[in-house]
């Protein structure tokens, strides 16, 4: 068989995804604060964009139109802006009442000598940056009294500490690294653990927990014995084991645990520098009388529209060359399509919430125990669009009901048969067994077989190994961790 180049034309249909709509697309997945940075970027970028600001026409006073009146009355105006911030009318340093001064940036600072107030806002609520565990050190070891080589040996010691609080290089690497004695070394090292906060410094956890018994005055305790020996079972809440092997009545283990359970075993997490997120809802759902209604949240998201200078430019036909009419009318095509999509996502977002309240109305009125099974096709079919599209528009959205905050994505759940042919919530059954083992008896906890019993009594079939799936979900330890051990 030959082989040979051919020509032939062939009829084919393909569907393409214009870069307008894979815009559209994309501003659907979009989170709240991705959405109002990517309107900010086409703001910038497209010169036909502007954002609506409103405002204050009673309080706002232009340059131009005090400039246009006559000459006497723009100077009589001037005259009374200037006049508003006149030094003239500062009061004397010497009619200031001193006693009744006070620093209110410092809670510590008071003239007249009263208790200051533990909830007022002190300096430090104003940084910008929150101050993080290693420079909370470095300041404390500006004031230790070490020497030069000593302090040197103290800033490494610093800098290899894990967010954590724990020290990751050896002794030896200190004296390699700083070309110190081993003393040096280990007085940099004593240094550092005996700062604040406690703990800090150590090794791990039993010897950050073992520094913080030994600031508490404990070092030869009971805790500190099972600290250092037995730390294992303790994780375990093996506390019969522990008490045969080191030979203490098992009530004084207990009191020791107690002691145990105050400490820190990550000391450096007390100074983390990360920054909390909080969630703004993208829609509210309020409950007016018998009645839900759906309000979207829009602020803080920039309104844009079209400019007008642009538009009459592109309405006269004579201003500008062609080049630049060319460039303008596809930038007006892209504002004008940008502007729609997210119009179009607004409303998307508002059907899946309605559809979502219908489906989920006993939800909004009994909370999570009667949320019902439910699926993206369900949503999708009442509304009439993909299921890749409600997929995308419940990403990353939140609503706040009279429930809670919660994530679009909370209210589709699978479903778990009932024997008389209902079914319920996969959600429903985890917040079922969180408030289980939340009134438990801590003396006879619940096993994961008990429960799977009860929801049997329920006509309920949740299998045993489903439990623990769920109970691990939740992060709830198992039976013989939540076991409260007698004396």
């Amino acid at each position: 068989m030959a082989l040979e180049l051919r020509q032939q034309l062939k009829l084919t249909q393909q569907l393409l995804m214009t870069p307008q709509l894979q815009q559209a697309i994309k501003l659907l997945q979009l989170s709240r604060m991705e959405l109002a940075e990517t309107l900010r970027q086409e703001i910038e970028q497209n010169p036909l964009l502007e954002e609506v600001v409103s405002e204050d026409s009673e309080t706002t006073t232009s340059l131009d139109a005090i400039t246009e009146k006559e000459p006497l009355e723009a100077e009589t105006i001037l005259a009374e802006k200037t006049g508003e911030i006149s030094m003239e009318s500062t009061t004397p340093m010497q009619e200031i009442n001193w006693d009744d001064y006070d620093n209110h940036y410092e809670t510590s600072f008071s003239f007249s000598r009263e208790t200051p107030d533990p909830n007022k806002a002190s300096r430090l609520d104003f940084l910008a940056k929150k101050p993080n565990l290693q420079t909370h050190l470095h300041w404390q070891l500006s004031h230790a009294g070490l020497t030069e080589l000593e302090r040197t040996a103290g800033n490494f010691v610093i800098g290899n500490l894990n967010r954590h609080g724990f020290l990751k290089v050896s002794l030896e690497d200190i004296v390699k690294e700083i070309n110190c004695s081993a003393d040096e070394a280990q007085r940099a090292i004593t240094a550092v653990q005996n700062m604040d906060p406690p703990g800090v410094g150590g090794r791990d956890v039993r010897e950050s927990l073992l520094l913080q018994l030994e600031r508490l005055g404990l070092q030869d305790s009971t805790a500190a014995t099972i600290i250092s020996e037995h730390l294992n079972s303790l994780e375990t809440r093996n506390y019969s084991s522990i008490a045969k092997a080191i030979g203490r009545p098992l009530k004084e283990v207990q009191a020791a645990i107690e002691v145990i359970t105050h400490l820190e075993p990550y000391p450096g997490r007390l100074y983390s520098d990360e920054e909390t997120h909080y969630i703004i809802p993208d829609v509210y759902v309020h409950k007016i009388g018998d009645e839900y209604v759906i309000v979207l949240n829009d602020e803080g998201l920039p309104r844009l529209q079209v400019s007008s200078v642009y538009q009459e430019m592109l309405a006269n036909e004579t201003g500008g060359p062609s080049e630049t009419k060319s460039y303008l009318k596809d930038k007006l095509k892209d504002a004008v399509w940008l502007i729609k999509s997210v119009q179009q996502r607004q409303r998307t977002i508002y059907k899946v919430m309605e559809s979502l309240l219908g489906f989920q109305k006993e939800f909004f009125e009994k909370g999570v125990s009667h949320l019902k099974p439910l699926i993206l096709k369900d949503v999708a079919d009442d509304i009439d669009m993909h299921e890749s599209t409600v997929s995308r528009v419940t990403t990353n959205k939140y609503v706040h009901t009279p429930q809670g905050i919660f994530e679009l994505k909370y209210f589709f759940s699978t479903a778990i048969r009932k024997s008389g042919g209902d079914s319920v919530a996969a959600e429903s059954v985890r917040d079922r067994i969180r408030h289980m083992i939340k009134d438990e008896d801590p003396n006879k906890p619940l096993t994961d077989n008990a429960i799977s019993m009860v929801f049997a009594n329920e006509n309920i079939r949740v299998a045993r190994r489903t439990i623990a799936k769920y109970r691990e979900q939740l992060g709830i330890l198992p039976v013989k961790m939540r076991r409260q051990p007698r004396a």
